[in-house]
């Protein structure tokens, strides 16, 4: 094979032929001093006789290098889930964790927010970054990019650029799935508490919500459709509204935990069982939908896991390696508790 065209190895290539698993590499190539010597010399011979480089010629994690984690939201107990499965992979890799929050977007200026916030992470030895649940500006994007900062972004509320690597998890399949639940027991009057409109998953969220609709011949009526933040105060508030109606819905199917707990509230005040006068389904499965009283039916996201999987994309970034997409959805499942029933009988309402 001539010089040059020889197909450029991988670190999952010199994990095979080192005969280890890929977070040893990792190790190795961290410095890391809990590899055995022997373990180290058979990788460091794999990535010799493969002539691993990094692509791009971007350089591999130094020891001790960082990489920082950012939430609009640090104390919610979904974004503690996410940090847990992001912890647990850099632990194992060897890359250790900054926990901080997404500062705010300014525009203008000669030299932008954005772009001083990407050459601070820069100065400070960052090798990567991995955003959550947020919002992101394409100047933000591109203050990355310039500042050679690979990014990896977990259930994003937008994408400004197609090419930006996310994990997430089906949405829209779950979406199906909570109101397929709801249509089993016999509802009809369903209303679905949103996210932010421009959010993504709650959009497709939104659109699993819409097909179930369809694919059982109920008509879709945008008045049981409400959005706001994901949070207690706005499900409440919707809550309120959709309770309100002169023919309110018999179940609500909410973005997320928080919406629903809101939910749950609203209907607490007005004197309505849950599930006997009111099913509620919410999305997330934290903490909140097990201590909810009752206890939260949802549809789970892996939060653990993508936490798990951004680290492990974002390793594959930092080092060149090829990714075999840019956007991981991993799979929800629809887990049933005490918040959801079947439909009261018309005369009961």
């Amino acid at each position: 094979m001539p010089a040059g065209s020889r197909k450029r190895a991988t670190l999952a290539a010199v994990a095979e032929a080192a005969g280890v698993s890929l977070p040893t590499v990792s190790k190795v190539l961290n410095g890391r001093s809990d590899v055995a010597a022997d373990t180290r010399a058979q990788v460091e011979a794999a990535l010799r006789d493969l002539a691993y480089v990094p692509q791009n010629g971007r350089r591999t994690i130094a020891p001790a290098q960082m990489v920082d984690i950012v939430f609009d939201d640090l104390v919610s107990p979904y974004a503690l889930e996410v940090l847990r499965g992001v912890t647990d992979a850099s632990a194992e890799f060897g890359i250790d964790v900054v926990v901080g929050r997404m500062p705010a977007a300014e525009p203008g200026g000669p030299l932008t927010a954005e772009e001083h916030w990407a050459q601070r992470l820069k100065s400070n030895d960052r090798a990567g970054l991995i955003v959550v649940t947020s919002e992101l500006s394409l100047r933000q994007v591109e203050s990355f990019e310039n500042a050679g900062l690979p990014l990896v972004v977990i259930d994003p509320l937008n994408l400004p650029r197609a090419e930006v690597t996310s994990v997430g998890a089906t949405n829209w399949s779950g979406g199906i799935t909570a109101t397929e639940h709801l249509l089993r027991l016999g509802h009809r009057r369903i209303a679905f508490a949103g996210g932010p409109p421009g959010a993504s998953c709650s959009q497709a969220r939104l659109h699993g919500y819409r097909a179930a609709l369809e694919n059982a011949g109920v008509a879709f009526d945008p008045d049981l459709v409400r959005h706001g933040k994901f949070g207690h105060p706005d499900g409440l508030e919707i809550g309120d509204v959709l309770l309100a109606m002169a023919d309110p819905p018999t179940a609500i199917f909410a973005a997320s935990d928080a919406t629903a707990l809101g939910v749950l509230e609203a209907a607490r005040r007005r004197g309505l069982r849950v599930p006997q006068d009111l099913s509620v389904i919410g999305f997330d499965d934290t903490m909140l939908a097990r201590l909810a009283t009752p206890p939260l039916t949802v549809i789970r996201q892996p939060l653990q896991d993508m936490g798990r999987v951004a680290v492990r994309t974002l390793l594959k970034l930092i080092t060149g390696d090829t990714l075999d997409s840019h956007h991981v959805e991993l799979a929800t499942q629809l887990v049933v508790r005490e918040s959801t029933g079947p439909a009261p009988d018309e005369g009961a309402r």
